[in-house]
């Protein structure tokens, strides 16, 4: 049986209002995840061997550090949302639930932040 409002079906949303829309994601991020890993370590093998200058031509090329990027923001994405699903399954007390989940946050985008920061700085040679 159900518990869910017919406007939740309809909505297709959980209890939560958000959980289908998290579940796919991180389904979606998952599969963007072994993409942009697989990328990353043909990168890394490719450089392997060669000058500190030639990584750092290679690593500055737009392409490179879209792709990084891209890598960055999957993963925090993706470790944002199961850091949070993790929180509000066992964390029960609503207070430390909240502040959790907003240090969640923060956290993630301070990665992100950093990583970007980092990959532009590469990038334009900085």
């Amino acid at each position: 049986m159900s518990m869910r409002t017919p406007l939740g079906r309809v909505l297709g949303l959980g209890s939560a209002r958000s959980g289908t829309e998290d579940f796919w994601l991180q389904r979606v991020t998952a599969v963007a995840n072994v993409v942009l890993t697989l990328a990353g370590l043909f990168l890394v093998i490719s450089l392997t061997g060669r000058s500190y200058p030639a990584v750092k031509q290679i690593l500055g090329s737009p392409l490179v550090a879209v792709v990084m990027m891209l890598f960055v923001v999957a993963n925090v994405l993706h470790m944002k949302i199961g850091v949070q699903i993790v929180i509000e399954d066992y964390v029960h007390d609503h207070k430390q639930k909240v502040t959790l989940v907003i240090l969640n946050n923060f956290f993630a985008w301070a990665v992100a932040i950093a990583c970007i920061f980092a990959i532009l700085k590469i990038s334009f040679g900085v």
